[in-house]
């Protein structure tokens, strides 16, 4: 791929760094840890790594809560470690993309310490600060995610700040000039760095309604989140005043500028909103947003044919010359296996869920833990480290049973992540599934990742075609994708029974049955799908 556009069609390999490798034996991953897994992940054919944050914090949101921009926590390492990193993954040909959490701080950062002091220092507007009401309650009805007002009281000042997740994440007030030119700083330290890119995390969130007014009430039949549940109070209101403001565009607009002038560097922008896809589709427009975005539209509980249909083709019809990317799991939500498995473990259906989601127009986040079948972990209360879990236990067990650490040798002490007890448990069916059991299976998970990608490089029409859903049986995803003259076939079969799709329309000329995946075939007029099947082929 092109220098300036490797990330069109790109695979992002997603690294939680807490859970990938333990260097040092504390129990908690970290860059070095990173650093010795490189070929591993070189080993998987994507192109880049998102990691997210290593910053210092206080990492009551694991991270997070920044309270430095511009420095490693050192639970992770040290800015050496972290120039190591990228210069071993560039010479690895791979990408290094980072986390930037810009709408909101740590209590602990130097901002905030400075900015609650009283109303006339420096950073006196650099956060969001409002007056209570006359009766001495909060300035409106904004609810938190993380639960409960969105709101807390700073006696200094006498005055509110927000927060839209915990109260120790003070949001920051974009509307101010020199806030949003130190935030475009502390982006540009990085890219000196030489990282080649961003992924901006709750995006939606930089600005505020200044008027503070009221978000209007959600009817219960309409009730559902992306990201929260059903039963948390902030999906009882329309969240048009608390986040997705029309000023972000222009913000996304002074950002794009300066990335522009480090050629090759890309913005992934992280979107939850009313209408997730109709703001993806805005927030890229044109040359000048954002490189691509994602939205949890496909981290949900449905996976029926249907719905991963209208929601690609909502998406195709709004985005104009903008670029998707997708993603069906990443730190935030259960595990694809078992929120998409409905309690299945067959390794037929994992292979065709990446191998599925690999086929989609667009670039594309995978989770560590996702080319070995992962299922979410099971975690007691005792054992919780989220605190989103522990408000919301035991409807929401929180995010805690998708970060468990990657479990690399079956028969090692913490299945090789470490030889400390580490921060989350590691379960048994993991260990299982470890790294070397599957490393020696050519028919493992794993290898089945490895060889699709591998296959993908080799066809243009995957990462750059164009993308047409096809009419058939409800159990079958079928589309086309066409690219220059060429055009492909791909169908996956989502569920344990055998279909058949109807061909009798096509003229193929080519099976491709080298992609690793449990292959269909055509027979007469027919292709027959085995459960959790998937077939290729190219179309005269």
């Amino acid at each position: 791929m092109g220098q300036v556009t490797w990330w069109r069609g790109g695979i992002i390999y997603q690294v939680y760094p807490r859970s990938l490798m333990d260097s040092n034996d504390d129990g908690v991953g970290d860059l070095q840890g990173i650093i010795a897994k490189l070929d591993y992940i070189s080993s998987l054919n994507v192109d880049a790594i998102w990691i997210s944050p290593f910053f210092r914090s206080p990492m009551k949101d694991f991270g997070y809560d920044i309270s430095d921009y511009r420095d490693i926590d050192p639970m992770f390492g040290t800015m050496a470690d972290f120039d190591e990193l990228i210069a071993k993954a560039h010479g690895l040909n791979i990408k290094i993309i980072i986390d930037q959490v810009l709408s909101h701080t740590s209590d602990q950062h130097d901002w905030f310490e400075q900015s609650r002091q009283n109303r006339t220092n420096p950073k006196a507007d650099w956060y969001v600060w409002a007056d209570p009401k006359e009766d001495g309650s909060a300035p409106n009805n904004w609810l938190a995610i993380f639960g409960g007002c969105a709101w807390e009281w700073e006696p200094r000042r006498q005055q509110y700040f927000l927060h839209n997740f915990l109260k120790s994440q003070p949001d920051l007030n974009f509307h101010c000039d020199e806030l949003r030119q130190a935030v475009l700083d502390n982006v540009e330290f990085w890219l000196k760095k030489g990282v080649d890119g961003f992924r901006l995390d709750a995006i939606t969130f930089c600005y505020h309604d200044e008027q503070l007014r009221d978000n209007p009430a959600k009817p219960k039949d309409q009730r559902q989140g992306r990201g929260f549940s059903e039963d948390n109070p902030y999906a009882y209101q329309y969240h048009y005043y608390n986040n997705t403001r029309p000023q972000t565009v222009g913000f996304i607009e002074e950002l794009r500028a300066l990335i522009n002038r480090y050629p090759g560097a890309v913005t992934l922008g992280e979107v939850s909103s009313e209408d997730s896809l109709a703001t993806m589709a805005e927030y890229t427009q044109g040359d000048d947003r954002l490189h691509m975005a994602y939205s949890f539209e496909l981290l949900t509980d449905d996976f029926s044919a249907a719905y991963i249909r209208q929601t690609v083709e909502e998406l195709e019809a709004s985005i104009g010359d903008g670029w998707p990317c997708w993603a069906i799991g990443n730190h935030d939500v259960q595990r694809v296996a078992t929120r998409w498995g409905k309690g299945e473990t067959n390794p037929d259906l994992v292979k065709m869920l990446n191998g599925m989601l690999f086929s989609l127009r667009g670039s594309i986040c995978s989770y560590q833990g996702e080319e070995l079948g992962l299922t979410e972990a099971p975690i007691e209360f005792d054992q919780l480290q989220d605190p989103f879990g522990i408000t919301f236990w035991p409807m929401f067990k929180g995010r805690d049973g998708c970060r468990t650490p990657m479990p690399w040798t079956k028969d090692a002490e913490q299945a090789g992540f470490s030889t400390a007890a580490p921060w989350l448990p590691i379960p048994l069916a993991h260990a299982e599934n470890a790294v070397d059991t599957q490393e020696t299976d050519p028919k493992s998970i794993l290898n089945s990742y490895r060889h699709f990608l591998a296959w993908r490089k080799q066809q243009p029409i995957l990462i750059s075609g164009d993308i047409h859903f096809v009419n058939t049986n409800e159990s079958i995803l079928a589309f086309e994708r066409h690219f220059e003259e060429k055009k492909m076939l791909v169908l996956f079969n989502l569920s344990n029974q055998n279909t058949v799709f109807a061909v009798d329309t096509y003229q193929l000329n080519a099976e491709l049955n080298e992609h690793g995946l449990l292959a269909g075939k055509q027979i007469g007029t027919v292709i027959e799908l085995p459960p959790f099947g998937s077939y290729f082929a190219n179309i005269e």
